[in-house]
């Protein structure tokens, strides 16, 4: 929504002109050979309409069986968020099946922290603890995500109680948010560990570069413990996209990985959903449908 994103794969919105983002639609005609009309469609640069004439080289093309039909999961679980919890924990995380690691997830409530904790466990991490803000997301994390502990970062001492819930410190970091409770979490890693670095939510209105700079105590802990702090971009592992999906997919029929959501009914109701979202509503990928889903 800024003038200037600071990130080159995002142009900033126009004004006056119809805002887009990732949706999921149907195809009701079409004159392409490629699409027939009932096929289920996807884009990144999806216009907020309830119905929309687009070109096709900007949609894809969804195979359903692989959500069992729950379309939404296309942007989240089983979409570039899920993906970007897997190739980030993958590609930037080095976990060690067996090595009894410990992960801690910021933002982990939210549509990419709350699978990369569950990806963390299920690749082979022994602990894993997520920050987030408030105690029901506390709750939907130990009891449905199957993460160890979860810290309420607005209630509790960060600090304190991620030292109670990592006692082994902590080997890989998948940050959300920056600031001072990465601050924290660094402040408390080990030797060698890795910082995945997926997003940094609290300083992306202040006038700063990508990534931002750190304080220069917690760069000179990254140097003296040697912790990999690289920036993360899902779109750079394009070639990895249709194996993961394949991954994922199977996880989430197999109930091995749960994707969380909270949805909001009716376009009139995006601003509602967009708001909720930033001051941390939702559980999981918000949504927003649109429209009565077309017999799925």
């Amino acid at each position: 929504m800024n003038k200037d994103t600071g990130a080159d794969y995002l142009s900033p919105w126009p004004l006056s002109d119809c805002i887009d983002g990732g949706g999921v639609g149907v195809v009701v005609d079409t004159k392409y050979e490629a699409f027939s009309r009932g096929d289920m469609v996807t884009s990144f640069n999806w216009r907020w309409k309830t119905e929309d004439v687009v070109d096709t080289s900007s949609l894809q093309k969804l195979d359903p069986s692989l959500v069992d039909g729950h379309l939404s999961h296309f942007l989240g679980a089983v979409g570039i968020t899920g993906l970007t919890a897997l190739l980030g924990v993958r590609e930037k995380g080095h976990v060690t099946p067996g090595a009894n690691q410990t992960m801690v997830v910021s933002g982990a409530a939210g549509a990419c922290g709350s699978l990369a904790g569950q990806i963390g466990r299920l690749d082979g991490c022994s602990r894993v603890v997520g920050i987030c803000g408030t105690d029901e997301k506390c709750k939907v994390l130990v009891s449905e995500l199957g993460f160890t502990e979860a810290i309420n970062y607005k209630q509790e001492d960060v600090a304190s109680q991620l030292k109670k819930a990592c006692p082994d410190g902590v080997d890989v970091y998948f940050d959300n948010v920056g600031g001072p409770i990465s601050d924290t979490v660094i402040s408390q890693m080990n030797e060698g560990s890795h910082v995945i670095l997926c997003g940094q939510v609290s300083q992306y209105n202040k006038d700063l570069p990508y990534p931002p700079p750190l304080t220069p105590s917690t760069q000179e802990l990254l140097l003296t413990k040697n912790i990999t702090r690289e920036r993360f971009t899902v779109l750079n592992y394009m070639d990895k996209y249709e194996c993961s999906i394949l991954q994922l997919s199977q996880w989430v029929k197999a109930g091995k990985l749960k994707a969380l959501e909270t949805v909001v009914k009716g376009i009139q109701n995006m601003g509602v959903a967009f708001h909720s979202m930033m001051k941390g509503g939702n559980i999981g990928k918000q949504i927003v449908q649109v429209t009565e889903e077309h017999g799925h």
